[in-house]
């Protein structure tokens, strides 16, 4: 089934797969790993392989069981382009949002290579919208790659944002959301950081949605830059 979910920039979630590993600095706190053991812990069957990758073919249809049109992030806790996962089973995935063409999907990957080599094997509905996560300069490769697919529209994660992005080419991309590490052991992250990201996306004209300064107690710290809420949406969004 499709969750609701409490991330600011989408509906709902929708888990075809399950489960991954670390392989960046960004991963180091993964929260999908601390909710995956505690999930086994409380008897929920998709994770009774903990954060063990897990493909769950009887949700592959979820999507067109809901009738009311919804922005849907597609394996929340896990990554699509995981090289356990079969490229059929990727092809499934695209197949089933293409089909349910009333929502926006959402996918997220730091598998940005393997989501380029694939890009041509893949059928490109207008209702998806293909991210990438970048956590610092390090990893600007990523955005490279994602410029390189077929994906009507584009869009970097900057999260959880642990170093500067100040070099990052946001030219061709579409939507950039930033935030904060959050939870246990959380790292800080400096405004500046975030102001660059900014500055770049008014340069290249390209939506800026800020999602939180994180911490240890995200709720206290807010999501508010220099006082003002920043919820900008790719223009597809309102179409």
């Amino acid at each position: 089934m499709a969750i609701n979910s409490r991330i600011e920039w989408t509906d709902s979630t929708w888990k075809p797969v399950t489960g991954c590993n670390k392989i960046s600095p960004g991963c180091d706190n993964c929260y999908a790993e601390r909710l995956a053991k505690r999930l086994k812990f409380m008897g929920q069957k998709n994770y009774s392989n903990g954060f063990n990758l897990t493909l769950h073919p009887y949700l592959l249809e979820v999507p067109l069981k809901i009738k009311k049109p919804s922005i849907i992030f597609v394996n929340s806790m896990s990554d699509l382009f995981h090289p356990e996962v079969p490229l059929d089973f990727i092809q499934i995935v695209f197949k089933t949002m293409g089909k349910a063409s009333w929502h926006k999907f959402q996918i997220l990957t730091k598998r940005a290579n393997r989501l380029r080599d694939l890009s041509n094997q893949l059928f490109w509905p207008h209702n998806v919208w293909m991210g990438v996560s970048v956590e610092s300069n390090s990893f600007n490769f990523r955005v490279n790659a994602l410029k390189e697919t077929a994906a009507k529209i584009k869009f970097v994660s900057f999260e959880p944002l642990i170093n500067s992005c100040c070099k990052t080419d946001l030219k061709g991309i579409d939507w950039a959301i930033v935030g904060g590490e959050s939870g246990p052991g959380a790292r800080p992250m400096k405004k500046e950081w975030v102001t660059e990201i900014l500055h770049n996306c008014k340069t290249e004209n390209v939506p800026f949605f800020f999602k939180q300064w994180g911490g240890t107690n995200k709720k206290r710290n807010g999501r508010l830059l220099d006082g003002q809420t920043w919820d900008e949406m790719p223009a597809i969004y309102f179409a």
